[in-house]
Order: structure tokens, then sequence, then C-alpha cells
């Protein structure tokens, strides 16, 4: 990359032969290293603070709640932002109704009976 005759800079561009000229270029290419590494330092302060590390990892846990439950639906066709203007409408019409905990015990309830259903249907398969 770089030439043997001392031209050719960092970023691989070819410097002036003419002393003068070289020296801005140089001064010039210096002060963007130290500028790019002034920003390197910032963004590493601004991503070790506890919050960002936080919101960090509760996207990365949002991000693979949602791949797994897109990975479920697709079989239906479906994804999880199709479902979520439906879902959010249910949510606002629990919380206004002040239904929490009835909603809370039919989806234990309806969780309860898929999986019993799920174990029947597969004890069935087993059978036949």
């Amino acid at each position: 990359m770089h030439n043997h005759d001392g031209t050719t800079g960092l970023a691989g561009h070819k410097h002036s032969l003419d002393p003068v000229v070289r020296k801005e270029e140089l001064l010039r290419e210096g002060e963007f290293f130290r500028s790019s590494v002034v920003h390197a330092r910032a963004q590493i302060r601004h991503a070790a603070r506890p919050e960002v590390m936080l919101h960090g990892a509760i996207d990365q846990a949002t991000w693979a709640l949602r791949a797994r439950a897109d990975a479920m639906l697709k079989p239906t066709g479906t994804s999880v932002s199709v479902l979520m203007p439906y879902g959010l409408a249910l949510f606002n019409f629990i919380r206004q109704r002040n239904l929490g905990k009835p909603a809370g015990a039919a989806a234990i309830l309806l969780g309860v009976a898929g999986w019993y259903m799920n174990k029947r249907r597969a004890q069935q398969q087993q059978l036949s």
C-alpha cells in the first residue's frame, strides 16, 4: 500500500513532493487522526455508562424475544409487527377497565389448556 519513496499517507493518498506542502498535508492528517481518537474515546465513555449498557441489554433481549415469536408465528403467515396493534389495543382495554387480574388468570388457564391439549395430542400420536 505504501510507496517505497515515502510519499503515501496513512489513508493511502499520495503526498506532495514539495516539503512545505507535504508538511501541511501531514499536519492535517495528524489533526484528523487526533480528532478521530478523541471521538472514539468519547464513544467508549458513553457506551460504558450503566444506563446505556442496560438499554443495549434490553434491546438485545427484545430482539431475541421478537425473533423467537416471529419464528413461532411463521407457519401462520403472520408476524409480531402485524399483531402488535391488536395486542396494544387489547392491553389498553384491559388496563382501562382494571381487568388485569382476571385477564392474567384467563391467560394462565388458556396456557394450561393449551399445554394439556398439546400433551394429549402427542400421546394420541404415539398410540397410533
